[in-house]
């Protein structure tokens, strides 16, 4: 709701409160007092419940200033004091309109203060049937207070929404733009590869050319349907068929490759996360590792499963660099973490490069602290 329609729902919750002005208007009329002294009484009235109306208009927005209450003290328990019982209902409004908008260190003073007051200018003129106006002002405080809890926490409720669902929204982008990424980063690896094979071979050897153009032909279709997938948000990379593009783009960039002579039945989750683990180490194997053999090993032992992904590449430097920084990487670990899991990546101690993702079999169970 926004603010102007806060400020009509607080004036309408305190235009039927002042009923009660009935009583200090016909004391006004009834009483026989000196003219100035009931104009006096009259401009006070009307500026009281200008004030009073001013303050609840605020009542769910939080923004009244603080000499608007102590005015409204003020001028009720003058009004109160000075005019007579008939004017003890301005102690109840007095009590609402402190329980809705002070702190609460000031609320319960003002509303004893305003009872106390109310109850003392009826006993100093033995109005002993009224005293249920007394009763009324922390009646009315409690009242009002819950209400203000209940708005409060209705708008916390509301704002709490707000930001899980910009949450949401962030969260989607950022898996959005990770498995992008993911695809394309390997995908187009791979055509710049064939292509660029294609382009050497083109002259001397014709048929062996046009595979690669083939190859390049499959692997552009195979990333226009993958990130259609990925759009409509149902795509899944197996391990398998991780594995299966491994051979094929390595095989045709000369690297030696050893696979897994089988790979293990893996709960979907974990075979999709192994699945890009296995993209990801082929593209920067590709990229960045000049390396003329891979290896990857695959097991599992009913509580976890191990990928290692190891190369006889150079260790530089730069490639640790791009290896430990790459936005490649850093997606592969929230995949694995989200999991459970986890990914370590670094140069061997003997030459080459090693990348290994450990993945627990079952979700990983959140400990309450």
């Amino acid at each position: 709701m926004d603010t102007s329609g806060h400020l009509r729902q607080s004036m309408l919750a305190a235009l039927p409160w002042l009923l009660f002005q009935a009583f200090p208007v016909l004391d006004l009329v009834e009483v026989d007092r000196p003219v100035w002294l009931r104009l006096l009484g009259a401009a006070g009235l009307v500026v009281f419940t200008a004030v009073y109306l001013r303050v609840m208009s605020d009542f769910t927005v939080r923004t009244t200033p603080p000499w608007d209450v102590v005015g409204l003290v003020v001028l009720g328990m003058a009004l109160t004091v000075g005019f007579g019982p008939s004017w003890t209902g301005l102690m109840i409004y007095l009590s609402g309109a402190a329980a809705s908008v002070l702190p609460g260190r000031w609320v319960w003073p003002t509303v004893l203060a305003a009872t106390a007051v109310a109850a003392g200018v009826l006993a100093a003129a033995g109005e002993w049937g009224m005293f249920v106006l007394p009763v009324l002002c922390p009646l009315t405080a409690f009242a009002l207070r819950g209400t203000r809890y209940l708005i409060t926490v209705n708008r916390e409720l509301q704002e709490a929404r707000e930001e899980l669902a910009s949450n949401a929204v962030a969260e989607e982008r950022l898996r959005f733009a990770r498995d992008l990424h993911d695809l394309l980063g390997h995908s187009l690896s791979l055509i710049a590869l064939k292509s660029e094979l294609a382009r050497r071979l083109v002259e001397r050897d014709p048929a062996r050319a046009a595979a690669e153009m083939a190859d390049v032909e499959d692997a552009a279709r195979r990333a226009l349907a993958e990130v259609r997938d990925a759009v409509s948000g149902y795509r899944q990379v197996s391990c398998a068929q991780a594995l299966a593009e491994a051979r094929s783009a390595l095989g045709g960039a000369g690297v030696t490759v050893r696979l897994p002579d089988r790979v293990p039945s893996l709960p979907g989750t974990v075979d999709a996360a192994l699945g890009w683990v296995v993209r990801e180490a082929t593209t920067n194997v590709l990229r960045h590792s000049g390396a003329g053999s891979v290896t990857v090993e695959l097991t599992e032992d009913g509580v976890q499963a191990v990928l290692t992904v190891t190369d006889d590449g150079p260790g530089t430097g730069q490639r640790v660099t791009v290896l430990g920084s790459g936005s490649g990487l850093a997606g592969l670990r929230e995949r694995l973490t989200a999991l459970g899991g986890e990914l370590h990546a670094g140069p061997q101690d003997r030459g080459g490069y090693r990348l290994q993702a450990r993945v627990p079999l079952q979700p990983a169970v959140a400990v309450a602290r």
